[in-house]
């Protein structure tokens, strides 16, 4: 059974038949559309898929975080065949169909957004549940302005492009919305100087005030917008501290609190959402998105907050055509029970907790690694030169991904200076594959330093 296999390359990658897609593809999509992974799937379970030649892969992208239930669970399947045999769509704005209802009562029950009563709306993407978020925050507030942080990914729309640091994303696309203002994010292991934890995350949230003072009036802004753990920033989680900091301000200067749970969402986190740790901490936010594992792979997202929120948005600014999709809306309901059945939160914790043990244990060994980061298992290691000078290392992660993809293991970087390796593999992933990719991963490390 391929969910239960390890990776066996048979052929030079490409092979044959990939390259010849691979080659129909150079002529029928984009460049810009980027792939830099020799092979074409033809079919997948759990972390494991085959491509088109027979050669076997153990996936640690994941879809960058969309396959966090694995590649094709027999449960999401038989809901949406189930659905697929009634109707594909129904569109809220003619037709109410009751699986948005389901999925949405589900989100306001199990969302740790701030407040007893909620409400969610439901659209396609990360990038739309992000620009939807904010939409809903300057209908309720009447503000014109948000604040994001260095190192935020929120999508490739012209407003979340904007909010979006790395400008890579953005080359050629200006001029971007107005009212988007950028302060620093807490990454700790590059706080300038020599800070404790205390005093950098004082040091961050000053940053963060000075903006009322040097860029917008706090009553003109609308929305402060955090990812809990950074993804294309680097794997970098919020300080819990810094997050009650931000919770304050706030709440003392009438500014919503939103939380970007695109790609921490569905137990990636070692709990369902990670805004569950800000809400034992008394630092829930108003408005939480969800994207990627949501429906374990079906175009689906959502916007989550409270009911005073959602029912002072001015009617007609939000919504959609496919908003809501009954197919993705089944295969949601169906990951979510799954989920809890199934406990995938302590699945994430106890794949985290082996991981992190062995990667520590790198950090000792190599110098090239520089830190060892994360919160469940959304995790990442930061490769440099040297620990004394931190300098970015991204060639060696380049080498380190090169080597891995020909031994059958996926692996990808993040982090602004492309220097870290993400840790996304499906939370179905078995003992023995987590076994085999680490020890190919550490093979990797020694043959590129």
């Amino acid at each position: 059974m391929l969910r239960e296999a390890l990776p066996k390359i048979i052929t030079p990658l490409p092979g044959p038949k990939a390259k010849a897609i691979l080659d129909r593809r150079a002529n029928a999509m984009p460049n810009a559309i980027r792939c830099i992974y020799p092979c074409v799937i033809e079919r997948g379970e759990g972390a494991m898929f085959e491509d088109v030649d027979g050669n076997l892969f153990l996936d640690w992208i994941g879809g960058v975080g969309v396959l966090n239930i694995g590649y094709s669970n027999e449960k999401l399947i038989d809901a949406v065949k189930a659905q697929s045999e009634k109707y594909f769509h129904a569109m809220m704005n003619i037709v109410t169909h009751e699986g948005y209802i389901a999925l949405a009562e589900k989100l306001n029950q199990i969302v740790p957004a701030k407040g007893d009563s909620k409400k969610t709306m439901l659209v396609n993407s990360g990038a739309e549940a992000d620009e939807n978020a904010v939409k809903i925050a300057k209908s309720y507030t009447g503000r014109p302005n948000i604040i994001v942080f260095s190192g935020a990914f929120h999508g490739r729309t012209a407003m979340t492009m904007a909010m979006t640091a790395k400008k890579a994303y953005a080359i050629g696309m200006g001029p971007f919305p107005d009212g988007v203002y950028r302060t620093e994010f807490p990454y700790l292991y590059r706080t300038p100087g020599d800070m404790s934890e205390a005093e950098a995350i004082a040091y961050y949230v000053n940053k963060l005030e000075q903006v009322f003072g040097e860029a917008s009036p706090a009553e003109y802004v609308a929305a402060i917008v955090v990812e809990p753990v950074q993804g294309e920033g680097g794997f970098v989680p919020a300080p819990i501290e810094w997050v009650k900091a931000v919770r304050k301000i706030c709440d003392d200067k009438g500014i919503l609190f939103v939380a970007d749970e695109v790609q921490t969402g569905f137990a990636r986190s070692g709990r369902m959402f990670a805004t569950e740790y800000w809400k034992e901490a008394g630092a829930a936010p108003d408005i939480v998105t969800t994207a990627k594992s949501i429906a374990g792979g079906l175009p689906i997202s959502a916007v989550t907050a409270r009911t005073e929120i959602m029912d002072k948005v001015t009617p007609g600014t939000i919504g959609g055509t496919y908003c809501g999709n009954a197919v993705a809306c089944a295969s949601a309901l169906a990951l979510i029970k799954v989920m809890e059945e199934e406990d995938y939160p302590a699945k994430a914790r106890r794949i985290s907790e082996k991981v992190m043990k062995v990667w520590n244990g790198w950090k000792d060994k190599y110098d090239v690694i520089g830190d060892v980061r994360g919160v469940g298992c959304m995790m990442g290691i930061e490769f440099v030169t040297d620990k004394a000078s931190k300098t970015p290392n991204a060639k060696i992660v380049n080498a380190i991904v090169d080597y891995c993809i020909q031994k059958g293991l996926l692996l990808e970087n993040a982090g602004t200076h492309g220097n870290v390796i993400r840790f996304l593999a499906p939370l179905c992933i078995t003992d023995e594959q987590l076994d085999w990719g680490l020890a190919v991963y550490e093979e990797a490390i020694n043959a590129c330093m």
